[in-house]
């Protein structure tokens, strides 16, 4: 039976990594390119999800591209353009090929290592960009009076899992960038649009949240 979220779920998410940085694979045998590398750069932190990637492309490229048995699955995918005179599916093999050389010897996770691309930000930090996604939009003022409101009410409708989560990501965001320009810069591609309180800096305003966080987990 096919999963409820599509038959190639991982191979998707590996694909929307390429939409970010201009829906062309720009993946040579030699070495991937950038949304590729991306990929595996966030794979490092979970290389089960690389196996599920090459599971899927095999699946595919077995079944065909063109199969009516997938095509509802295949139409899911996001469409990215091969180089001129090359097919999807061959572009597909050097994917496998460089996922292959991944998976033969899983590189450690580099957490002070800044993410290349917005993809990459956003599947790095998820908790945090759905916090500040999801609370900190562009239609704050409609709904918040007050900065402190939208956090008790994320607080209220997250589960403790996801509070963890965003301490993590706040922590780890922290850590790689040592610029208030770059944070700045990170905290806009994960979907911060209401800027922090007033006198307060944006990572002050972060560790701030993240104390309130740890507050309410520890209560």
């Amino acid at each position: 039976m096919t999963p409820p979220d599509g038959r190639f779920k991982e191979l998707r998410e590996l694909l929307r990594a390429y939409e970010w940085t201009g829906h062309a694979f720009d993946d040579t045998l030699e070495a991937p390119g950038a949304a590729l590398s991306s990929y595996l750069r966030t794979a490092a932190y979970a290389p089960e999800r690389a196996e599920s990637a090459v599971r899927e492309i095999d699946d595919l490229l077995a079944t065909g591209l063109f199969s009516n048995q997938i095509a509802d699955d295949v139409d899911l995918l996001p469409h990215i353009t091969p180089p001129q005179g090359v097919g999807v599916e061959d572009c597909l093999r050097v994917v496998r090929h460089h996922l292959d050389q991944f998976l033969a010897k899983p590189p450690a996770p580099s957490p002070a290592l800044r993410p290349q691309t917005s993809w990459e930000w956003r599947r790095r930090f998820p908790a945090l960009s759905h916090l500040l996604t999801s609370y900190f939009h562009q239609d704050f003022s409609l709904e918040y009076a007050s900065h402190a409101e939208a956090i008790d009410d994320y607080l209220s409708a997250e589960a403790p899992e996801d509070h963890r989560a965003a301490v993590h990501d706040i922590d780890g965001i922290l850590a790689v960038h040592p610029t208030d320009d770059e944070l700045k810069e990170a905290a806009r591609v994960l979907g911060l649009r209401e800027p922090p309180p007033e006198g307060v800096s944006l990572r002050q305003w972060l560790m701030d949240i993240e104390g309130i966080i740890t507050h309410r987990l520890r209560t």
